[in-house]
């Protein structure tokens, strides 16, 4: 991307440390994943292995639909591990995904291509000296990375966050949220108010570039027709960064860093080598994806024509790991290897975190800025 897509910032960034700078101090958990241990990998009747992320307290709320047990105790994760021993790994997969959980199995293919071409619209001739305007409306780690590294790329990047349901980084992992997060415009909408979702729609029909990860049912909810905008604004590119794919119906599949890795193949891959099963990296897919998304919104983006581009976060997982075993297999399976035997161990490599270049604005400080001229029409 650095090759590519020059830019003082942006070249001398390396992928080690945007894949690696968040597991400073982390250790190799097996089959639980690393930092807060949010995800778990547990066996099923079948001989399966399943995934399940809890990091929002209506995922817990669920459980007792999961697992058909509603005395179900959803805070004890060993409680939890003895459900799925009772039930087929595929069962629970369907009716996870039904009910809105972040799940996945050890041995399932991505349903959707890493990069979908979903739409393209009009051209759009942009002036010399045109500073682009991203509208970030995603959370957690792939979207805001992704817009992290357009702004690392010279653009305006604006972040959008609910007045109800603000970034969940910013409460679970503060360091990461301020450094993918650095240097962008903070905005706070009211989705419940119609006359602020009328200027967020407004703002967006004067940006370039717009970040988001939402399924299409939140989509509409907020009020917003993602095609719709791609067809009626000339050159506006329009990345959807989801867990399995934005149509279809992997686009009503919940998926964060940890399952998507799983779905893609990882800890799989991992069991194949070297007889261990459990996770691989630090969320793997978010970065994976983030790196992605922001060379396709580049490349769109230069291009001049409008597009949405769908990702899908189990999928880029697993185009990286072919990629990785077609260009050099042998080391590939070293390295699976030594992290299915390292459990108890430090993360490699201890990559140092980037110092902030930039301020971390206060959540909601720029809204009147953004918002107001439009909210007052």
């Amino acid at each position: 991307m650095a090759a590519t897509h020059v830019s003082a910032a942006i070249s001398v960034l390396d992928g080690a440390t945007l894949m690696g700078e968040r597991s400073a101090g982390y250790r190799i958990n097996g089959r639980i994943s690393a930092g807060l241990g949010g995800s778990h990998l547990m066996p099923t009747r079948d001989g399966g292995w399943f995934a399940l992320t809890l990091i929002r307290d209506v995922d817990r709320e669920l459980l007792p639909a999961l697992f058909g047990n509603a005395d179900i105790e959803a805070l004890d994760w060993d409680t939890i591990a003895a459900a799925v021993l009772q039930h087929d790994c595929a069962d629970l997969v369907a009716t996870g995904r039904a009910l809105g959980l972040p799940v996945a199995s050890a041995d399932e293919k991505p349903a959707s291509p890493p990069v979908e071409m979903m739409l393209r619209g009009e051209w759009r001739e942009r002036p010399a000296g045109h500073r682009p305007l991203v509208i970030d409306m995603s959370a957690i780690w792939a979207g805001p990375l992704a817009g992290h590294l357009l702004w690392q790329a010279g653009m305006t990047v604006v972040k959008v966050e609910s007045r109800s349901r603000p970034d969940l980084i910013r409460r679970d992992d503060p360091a990461t949220f301020e450094r993918i997060n650095q240097g962008k415009a903070s905005l706070l909408v009211d989705f419940a108010s119609d006359t602020e979702k009328a200027a967020l729609i407004a703002l967006i029909r004067r940006a370039d570039v717009v970040i988001e990860s939402s399924r299409p049912r939140a989509l509409r909810h907020l009020g917003i027709d993602a095609e719709l905008l791609v067809r009626e604004v000339p050159g506006l590119v329009w990345l959807s960064v989801t867990g399995h794919g934005a149509s279809g119906d992997a686009a009503n599949w919940v998926g964060i860093g940890n399952d998507c890795g799983v779905a893609g193949g990882l800890s799989r891959a991992m069991a194949d080598v070297s007889g261990e099963i459990g996770y691989v990296g630090d969320a793997i897919a978010d970065p994976l994806t983030g790196i992605i998304a922001a060379r396709e919104g580049l490349d769109a983006y230069r291009s001049g024509l409008a597009q949405r581009i769908g990702l899908s976060m189990s999928a880029v997982t697993a185009m990286a790991l072919a990629e990785e075993r077609a260009h050099d297999r042998a080391a590939i399976d070293a390295e699976l290897r030594a992290w299915g035997t390292a459990t108890g161990c430090p993360f490699p490599p201890q990559v140092r975190p980037r110092v902030l270049q930039a301020q971390v604005r206060p959540v909601g400080a720029d809204t009147t800025r953004y918002l107001g001229e439009f909210a007052r029409c």
